[in-house]
């Protein structure tokens, strides 16, 4: 709103209003502003919380700790999806078709994630919303981003060229005369199914290359691929995002590290200079997306000041659900999902770990007559808790492997 308010105040020549066009700009506005919500709407938020009795209900699983936290204020994912709108309908252009999809992912699954931590507090089923539900629920809005890409002509792609190719777009960077301008020749702007492979040279896939059959229509097949794996990778990454929320400020903490990389990516991408000299696919108008991460940043941040050890609030699946499908359609968005699995590799972890120790549990039981585990607790961060390490120390360990795993990342896009 504001973004096109400060437009028009340019078209006047009002001072300062060009500062609006400046991605940096509108990026830093977006994290102070989402920052300042959450430090103080936060606490009214939970003290309004604290007055409804809107309380945890913990599940004594012998863990040190545990019962002291029983009665916290939970649903404070509110504080989450608030601090994140908010500034991105004040200081996004919301004509963009990329800020529209993260906005409508960041309301659905937040929604979704509300009404399972209402059935859990208000009408008492610890079990929440049926996991049927909320897989549905992760289903449809991963169909809805993917067929939103596919078919929408904003969503185009430009790769590199040779100079000697013929219809390539010629982009010239620097101002005329300018002893330092350089010509970048781009190929013409194309809908297309390919994506960025890390460790890879000339990394860049196409979905299409997994349709096992010839046929005329591949292009059309490939589109298929690339929105069933949209589907997936949302419902993983939301899930293993769900899982990882179990210790105070670990959900958050590792959130922040996996944003902040995003951001970079997305920045790069967006930039023909940078995305010329990285040798990387230049998605016109995902700068924009800058100012969406900015936002989602700052509420973290703000938020992970009250929900730090020892907790004052939990965000539910309220801000569980809403932060792992945001991570995954943003990576979708930028071309590069299939760089998930290192960047959120605490979150694939987490989601592992639980699916080895059911595994592992059903097959001992059916052959041995007694279930066995592979840790002593899953997901892993409690296997941890299990063996005697503080709460705090697990939360910054994971933290500082994400933040290895985040340089790993970035790393990717020069060592091929």
């Amino acid at each position: 709103m504001l973004y096109y308010l400060f437009n028009y105040l340019d078209e006047l020549n009002f001072p300062g209003a060009g500062m609006f066009h400046y991605i940096s700009f509108r990026a830093s506005l977006a994290i102070i502003l989402s920052l300042t919500i959450g430090l103080i709407f936060g606490k009214k938020i939970i003290r309004m919380l604290q007055r409804q009795q809107i309380g945890e209900e913990i599940r004594d699983l012998g863990l040190e700790g545990q019962m002291q936290k029983r009665g916290t204020p939970t649903m404070g994912g509110i504080i989450i999806l608030a601090s994140i709108v908010i500034p991105v309908l004040l200081l996004g252009d919301l004509k963009n078709v990329y800020v529209q999809l993260m906005l409508i992912t960041t309301v659905w699954l937040g929604g979704i994630g509300l009404l399972d931590d209402y059935i859990k507090v208000f009408k008492k089923n610890k079990e929440g919303l049926s996991g049927r539900f909320k897989i549905l629920g992760q289903v449809g809005i991963g169909l809805i981003v993917g067929i939103t890409l596919w078919v929408n002509d904003d969503v185009v792609i430009r790769e590199k060229v040779r100079s000697d190719a013929v219809n390539a777009q010629v982009t010239i960077v620097g101002s005329a005369g300018n002893a330092n301008e350089k010509v970048v020749y781009l190929s013409p702007a194309e809908k297309a199914t390919k994506t960025t492979i890390p460790f890879v040279k000339n990394n860049e896939f196409d979905y299409s290359k997994l349709v096992p059959f010839k046929t005329e229509n591949r292009q059309m097949w490939g589109w298929i691929v690339f929105v069933l794996a949209t589907i997936l990778i949302v419902t993983a990454v939301s899930n293993g995002s769900n899982l990882t929320d179990g210790l105070d400020g670990l959900a958050t903490s590792v959130s922040v590290v996996i944003g902040t990389t995003l951001g970079i990516l997305a920045y790069l991408s967006g930039n023909v200079i940078y995305a010329d000299y990285l040798h990387i696919m230049y998605i016109p108008n995902t700068g924009e997306m800058v100012i969406f991460i900015a936002a989602f940043i700052g509420a973290l941040i703000g938020f992970l000041w009250y929900n730090t050890f020892p907790a004052q609030v939990f965000m539910g699946d309220t801000g569980s659900l809403a932060i792992g499908g945001i991570i995954a359609v943003f990576a979708i968005i930028i071309r590069k999902e299939l760089l998930i699995p290192i960047l959120c590799g605490i979150f694939f972890v987490e989601s592992l770990s639980v699916m080895l120790q059911v595994s592992y549990f059903k097959y001992t039981k059916k052959k041995f007559g007694e279930g066995r585990r592979v840790f002593l607790m899953a997901p892993l961060h409690h296997h941890f808790q299990k063996k005697g390490y503080p709460e705090p120390k697990i939360v910054m360990r994971f933290t500082i492997v994400a933040i290895m795993l985040a340089v790993i990342t970035i790393v990717t896009l020069k060592i091929r």
